[in-house]
């Protein structure tokens, strides 16, 4: 991944935002009516979210160092380069409605969220922040085409720690609709369920994949 990935991915994250409030909504417009401090709340909740999400970037990261290992370094890096963008496109189109291609993604995680998601019952109702933080740890694995497109890209980062740091970007981009959404619950849930809304992130983050293939014969040329 080139080191414009790290803007990218935290775009990804930012104009996802639609695709994020409908997968994460019903927990932070839970937590707006939890007792401790909204702010602090939803702090502690997105935290623990997004630390999920670069544990997650790191396990992809190494996957990818390791097969770079195996495979040989430059036909790996183009093809895990290729597939990252690849997913780009499709969640662009994903988000535009005009597939469900990465619905396939989303399904195949369903495995581990059955295991994961009992042990949220644990922290729910969430009324502190000693409880919303682990709740956010857990959540963070919930099944989310717009996080198996990022984490493609971690998978391509070449190490754990360049992973993590593609997913910390990821997840620093969906914080400011997540909470937002948490204080402003019902008017943003609004606005990103707009077809307008929907559709230029789409679009978007579309553009970010084509633009990802266009670069690949210099990247060809030059690894």
């Amino acid at each position: 991944m080139p080191d414009t990935g790290f803007l990218a991915l935290f775009l990804v994250g930012l104009l996802g935002g639609a695709h994020c409030v409908g997968m994460c909504g019903g927990i932070v417009g839970a937590l707006a009516m939890g007792g401790a401090s909204r702010w602090s709340m939803h702090l502690a909740y997105n935290g623990g979210r997004i630390l999920s999400y670069a544990a997650a970037g790191a396990l992809a990261g190494a996957l990818g160092a390791a097969s770079l290992g195996l495979e040989g370094q430059v036909p790996a890096r183009l093809i895990l380069y290729l597939f990252a963008n690849l997913m780009l496109i499709a969640l662009g189109f994903y988000l535009l409605g005009a597939t469900r291609a990465l619905a396939f993604t989303e399904r195949a995680g369903q495995a581990l969220w059955r295991r994961i998601q009992p042990l949220t019952r644990r922290f729910l109702p969430a009324t502190t922040v000693r409880q919303a933080f682990p709740l956010g740890l857990l959540w963070g694995w919930l099944p989310c085409g717009l996080v198996y497109s990022a984490l493609a890209s971690a998978l391509s980062a070449g190490s754990a720690g360049r992973g993590a740091a593609l997913m910390l970007a990821f997840g620093l981009g969906t914080l400011p609709n997540l909470l937002l959404a948490g204080i402003l619950f019902s008017r943003l849930n609004e606005f990103v369920r707009r077809p307008v809304v929907r559709t230029l992130s789409g679009l978007l983050i579309l553009g970010f994949g084509i633009y990802g293939l266009y670069a690949l014969p210099y990247l060809m040329e030059n690894v």
